[in-house]
């Protein structure tokens, strides 16, 4: 009720009182009151969620009209053959840019962007035929969908998360992009993690591995390793993360550079390598982590937020398995800051874990 009233304010929207919003939410938690468009839209920038979320119903899939249904499908497809490459790499702008505000403002305020992005870059390709238009549109959708997966699993859309991931594996594998394939693999493995089965999130991890080969960049070698290092450590098998984290370092490229020119979303460098390593010791209980993760703080690029919040986690874990409580307390604070800011279910719910730690 604070939210929806704060938001309105902020945004200069007309809504209900607090005390009237506080029968408005009981009703509409009891079903005895329909939740409007307006406020609809406010509470899927608050909650971070789709309308099939909001509404607790699945919509139908858009049908073609019967009478003179012929034309309709000759017009889509016409228009999906005019898809030209200046027009993906648009699309790719646009999940470029969804990627940068997600980065530094969090994933919530972008479901109503990344839903209808994602509606566009399927339409396109539903409608598209031959192989050369298909598989550049295809390309943009892999990258879409598996951002688009990541944001709902921050958001706490568990299922949206997962389903979102198999799109985009579909898209990969019709695209002919194993990067891509590989990538969303490996992330689907962090939603089998957070549902309490990180045994088989290893075994996801690796099979991705095995699925790339030597088609892939060294730093996707580097970041699938540093994954499989993560979910090793949280699947309680330190020797395997111990062997995977040496060989992300030894297949990261040298130097400054985070950015993998062939596969955009990937950003590892040492420093971020640093912000892994501390992950992933931390859940060890390995005293080397404090090290690890304070380097990486340093060198944290202050434009990822939602990777400082966490990595603040990582810090109060690392100080809590030390008995170094106060440290904990302030790091959980820090942490807390910024998971408001971002709005990440995933962190808040981290960050409570270690506050009934304390």
């Amino acid at each position: 009720m604070r939210e929806i009233d704060g938001y309105a304010r902020q945004h200069l929207l007309d809504v209900a009182s607090v005390a009237s919003l506080r029968v408005y939410v009981s009703e509409w938690e009891n079903g005895k009151r329909a939740i409007s468009k307006r406020y609809a839209a406010i509470l899927r920038r608050l909650l971070g969620i789709t309308d099939e979320e909001l509404f607790a119903e699945r919509s139908t899939p858009t049908q073609l009209p019967l009478a003179g249904g012929y034309d309709e499908l000759v017009n889509r497809i016409d228009s999906a053959r005019n898809v030209s490459l200046t027009m993906v790499q648009t699309f790719m702008d646009q999940t470029e840019l969804l990627r940068t505000v997600d980065r530094q403002m969090g994933a919530a305020s972008l479901v109503d962007q990344m839903t209808g992005h994602l509606a566009t870059l399927e339409d396109a390709l539903t409608f598209a035929v031959l192989p050369d238009t298909r598989r550049p549109v295809a390309r943009a959708l892999a990258g879409a969908a598996t951002l688009a997966a990541w944001q709902a699993l921050d958001a706490g859309a568990v299922e949206r998360a997962w389903r979102h991931y198999e799109l985009g594996k579909r898209a990969a594998q019709e695209a002919n992009e194993p990067m891509y394939l590989v990538h969303a693999m490996a992330e689907q493995a962090y939603v089998l993690c957070d549902a309490g089965r990180p045994g088989l999130a290893v075994d996801l991890v690796r099979d991705a591995q095995q699925a790339g080969g030597s088609r892939l960049s060294p730093r996707l070698q580097a970041w699938l390793h540093a994954a499989e290092a993560e979910i090793c450590a949280k699947a309680g098998m330190p020797d395997d993360c111990r062997r995977s984290l040496d060989a992300a370092a030894a297949c990261l490229p040298a130097g400054l550079e985070a950015r993998d020119p062939d596969m955009l979303s990937i950003f590892l460098n040492e420093g971020h390598l640093a912000r892994w390593r501390g992950n992933a010791l931390a859940s060890l209980g390995d005293d080397e982590a404090v090290s690890s993760l304070y380097a990486a703080l340093d060198a944290i690029d202050p434009t990822f937020i939602r990777a400082t919040s966490g990595l603040r986690c990582d810090l109060a874990q690392a100080h809590l398995a030390r008995g170094e409580l106060d440290q904990a307390q302030e790091h959980l604070r820090q942490a807390r800051l910024l998971a408001s800011r971002t709005g990440s279910v995933r962190h808040r719910r981290r960050i409570e874990q270690l506050t009934e730690r304390l």
